[in-house]
């Protein structure tokens, strides 16, 4: 499932170079992924339930062009692949006029919240991700 938010780009998102800070945009695609995980079902309490939690452990972002005070900015999260313990996720960033801003892959892994170690992933977090594509 690809989830959307909106959101309005606000002053204290930008820099001294008046467009948006780059860590704002993992801001935002942070806002998204909470967003994914609450639409497909799997809201933080049910990860406690299950005794697991996620870890990023490596992002991989490309900033395309400029976001500025005012705009309006879509931010999609979709599952792209998975493996054991590893799960990726799939961010886009547009602007109001259809640009492609920011794009970014998302890796993260499932833990034990008790131990935390590694853990392989819960069956309801896997039967989101499509079948043919393993994380390597």
């Amino acid at each position: 499932m690809k989830t959307h938010i909106e959101i309005e780009v606000r002053p204290t998102e930008i820099d001294v170079m008046g467009h948006v800070n780059n860590a704002k945009y993992l801001e935002y695609m942070e806002w998204s992924r909470e967003d994914w995980y609450n639409k497909v079902g799997l809201p933080f309490d049910v990860f406690i339930e299950m005794n697991v939690g996620t870890v990023s452990v490596n992002i991989n972002i490309n900033y395309r062009k400029e976001a500025k005070l005012g705009q309006h900015l879509s931010i999609s999260t979709e599952p792209l692949r998975k493996g054991k313990t590893s799960f990726v996720l799939k961010h886009e960033i547009y602007n109001q006029e259809g640009e492609l801003v920011a794009d970014a892959q998302v890796v993260s892994v499932t833990i034990d919240l008790g131990t935390r170690k590694s853990v392989p992933l819960p069956d309801a977090l896997q039967m989101h991700f499509p079948e043919c594509c393993q994380a390597t």
